[in-house]
């Protein structure tokens, strides 16, 4: 004689006998949408963020490498560095710093920052 117990699902297996014989359709609760809905919106933001910063490049793309401060080192060195012959020295420190994302000119050991890849 076989013993049947019984619990909040029905018998015992139940959960695995109503999956395959009825399934039911999947429902969301009122908290399921919400969290659905937030994560809709936070993948949107950040793909508006991603878009924004792609599509606010100005002109032309700019080559560049990567450069380490060595001791000593100014903004205005490297500056001169890079500078085309005749250009302003103010505009090119100037264009270095918001490459950069400077707000000074100051510089430390071991900062890195782009400068631009010389056009030869």
């Amino acid at each position: 004689m076989a013993i049947s117990t019984v619990g909040p699902l029905g018998p015992t297996g139940g959960a695995a006998a109503r999956g395959r014989a009825g399934e039911r359709p999947l429902r969301l609760t009122r908290r399921g949408r919400a969290v659905l809905v937030l994560l809709a919106a936070v993948v949107l933001l950040l793909a508006a963020r991603v878009g924004v910063a792609v599509a606010s490049g100005p002109g032309e793309p700019l080559e560049v490498r990567v450069h380490v401060v060595s001791s000593g080192e100014t903004l205005w060195e490297l500056a001169r560095g890079v500078a085309e012959p005749g250009e302003d020295l103010r505009d090119v420190v100037s264009g270095l710093a918001e490459l950069n994302g400077l707000s000074s000119s100051g510089l430390q050991v071991g900062q890195r920052l782009l400068l631009p890849v010389d056009a030869e």
